[in-house]
């Protein structure tokens, strides 16, 4: 393996990844919208080929560097960094300025980036891509152990057949995953890159990236449906976009163009897409109940979604505005103050929240909207301070947060891994400046610890949690990350008695941050109901903007 092939091959892989992002994303099994496996591994090794497509060099070590520099610092959510970490291991496991590597050099390189990648986790699980990478390389440092001959084609087929046997087994290690009837994500996103690799070593050839499905399998994937309907998502002359699937009744003798037609009378926009078992249906409409209504004469509702375009353009063009001024460059700060703070974050209310605490930056971010690593590295190098608290607040943030440790050495980067956003909160109230460095942290983390997170949302999937099934769609609550409630309709209620769940006499403070679905008179109803129901607990009520979440609610 030379060069240009290791830098086709990590190409290829790329494209393989990126084409069957939706379809890894969609093994995650629980229902929360989060930084999706697919998307974040996707996001991360196309950092790489853009720096690989500048790159005019035939030495592996020097494509090999060039991958793993780009993917750490362009590493998103914990996928993405282990991925990251994967090839930042092989990297390292080449020697210096080599020109080719064997199969023997290959294979024991992959083989470094699986021991880079478990030593980055604090307790590996397995049945998870850190399995299947390891499963991999044990297949092929067996095969090259054996077989003095062989070639590098030779083998990565017998680590791509060991990743794909070793996926297959991940229901068995993780029981969650066999519940759900699923694979690890991670894993299969590992085996679509060395897929990807294989297509090259094996004859070539560079796999594109590919979209296009046939109709059944676009209506399956909702990729069809969403790209049809999305040409009119700058046309809003009805307030209403309605979106329902029907199962076809097999008696009904009427056709989908009927339907159709009847939407046209009543709204724009409309698409329908049907085959032999269901019609999909998007229409505006200021009239959602007679559209649903004309839906029931085909057969019976399966999915139901209604949303008020104007209120969401209303949400979009703050978000955009407060996403130009978030996204300008941040200018490099030398370290003169002794103590600065990063925290990531998403909406305005939040955002401005950590910076009246303190924070210098506050990198945009959360659920759903992972930032690489180079974004925290960015706003870490912005803040003029010889020692900076990072603070991730959210769980798929902290690898990638801590992965700018290494490539600072004109500071001190101390990470503390809140999970959430009022742990975030909680530690920046506890910083003590009359404290020392290692005191003020303990004391951080001590009071992250002690804050209890409750989150109403909505599921991203269709999920089952013990005996109750979740319905992509349905407002959803979480108890300091663990589901327990699910409500049809009412983010309102739904926060009410997560709430109620969640305090008990001991409580002394609730925050309630709503977020930009959430109208100012459903806020103050939910504070409202909250303070009469606890009358004697100090409660708060902050505008946070955050997307996705509801609520976001802090208990102490």
């Amino acid at each position: 393996m030379n060069g240009t092939i290791l830098k086709n091959a990590v190409i290829s892989g790329a494209n393989n990844i990126t084409s069957n992002k939706a379809r890894v994303d969609d093994l995650n099994i629980f229902p929360v919208p989060d930084g999706d496996t697919g998307t974040n591994m996707s996001m991360t090794i196309n950092a790489a080929v853009a720096e690989l497509e500048k790159l005019d060099c035939d030495s592996v070590s020097a494509v090999a560097k060039k991958t793993a520099s780009a993917m750490l610092r362009g590493a998103r959510g914990n996928s993405g960094v282990i991925t990251s970490l994967l090839f930042r291991g092989f990297s390292k496991g080449l020697p210096d300025y080599a020109e080719t590597a064997g199969a023997k050099e290959v294979v024991s390189a992959f083989g470094n980036g699986v021991e880079a990648a478990y030593s980055a986790v604090t307790t590996p699980t397995e049945g998870t891509i850190l399995t299947v990478a390891r499963e991999a390389f044990e297949a092929g440092k067996a095969y090259v152990d054996s077989n003095t001959e062989c070639t590098v084609l030779d083998a990565w087929q017998v680590m791509y057949d060991g990743a794909i046997k070793s996926l297959g087994r991940t229901p068995e290690l993780l029981p969650v995953l066999k519940k759900a009837g699923v694979v690890d994500a991670g894993g299969m996103g590992l085996c679509m890159i060395m897929e990807g690799i294989l297509s090259v070593l094996r004859d070539g050839t560079i796999i594109p990236v590919e979209n296009d499905l046939t109709l059944a399998e676009n209506i399956k994937d909702d990729i069809f449906f969403k790209k049809a309907a999305a040409q009119f998502d700058a046309e809003i002359n009805f307030t209403y976009c309605t979106e329902f699937i029907v199962g076809r009744c097999q008696k009904c003798k009427k056709e989908p163009f009927e339907l159709r037609a009847y939407l046209e009378t009543i709204g724009d926009c409309v698409v329908v897409v049907d085959d032999e078992e269901i019609i999909k249906v998007h229409v505006h409409t200021e009239q959602p109940g007679n559209a649903l209504q004309a839906g029931l004469d085909f057969g019976s509702l399966l999915t139901v979604k209604v949303e008020n375009m104007k209120e969401q353009n209303k949400n979009v063009r703050a978000a955009e505005k407060s996403a130009v001024s978030q996204n300008a460059p941040l200018a490099p700060a030398e370290p003169e103050e002794e103590v600065g703070f990063v925290a990531v974050a998403a909406g305005d209310g939040i955002a401005e929240l950590f910076r009246d605490l303190g924070c210098a930056q506050v990198v945009s971010g959360g659920q759903s909207m992972n930032p690489s690593t180079d974004q925290i590295y960015e706003a870490v190098m912005a803040t003029g301070a010889k020692t900076i608290f990072v603070l991730p607040n959210n769980k798929n943030i902290i690898m990638a947060a801590q992965q700018v440790v290494p490539l600072v050495s004109d500071r001190k980067i101390i990470v503390l891994p809140t999970r959430t956003i009022p742990q975030g909160i909680s530690a920046m109230l506890s910083y003590d400046p009359e404290l020392n460095t290692d005191s003020n942290r303990q004391l951080m983390l001590d009071a992250a610890s002690s804050v209890s997170t409750g989150q109403v949302t909505f599921a991203a999937r269709n999920s089952e949690f013990g005996s109750t099934k979740i319905k992509e769609g349905e407002i959803i609550s979480l108890d300091n990350g663990k589901l327990c409630i699910t409500d049809r309709e009412d983010p309102v209620k739904a926060a009410y008695r997560l709430i109620k769940n969640m305090a008990d006499k001991d409580t002394s403070f609730i925050t309630l941050i709503y977020g930009a679905d959430i109208t100012q008179e459903q806020a103050e109803r939910c504070f409202d109901m909250v303070q009469n129901k606890f009358s004697g607990v100090d409660v708060t009520l902050v505008n946070g903007g955050q997307p996705v979440y509801y609520f976001i609610i802090s208990i102490e």
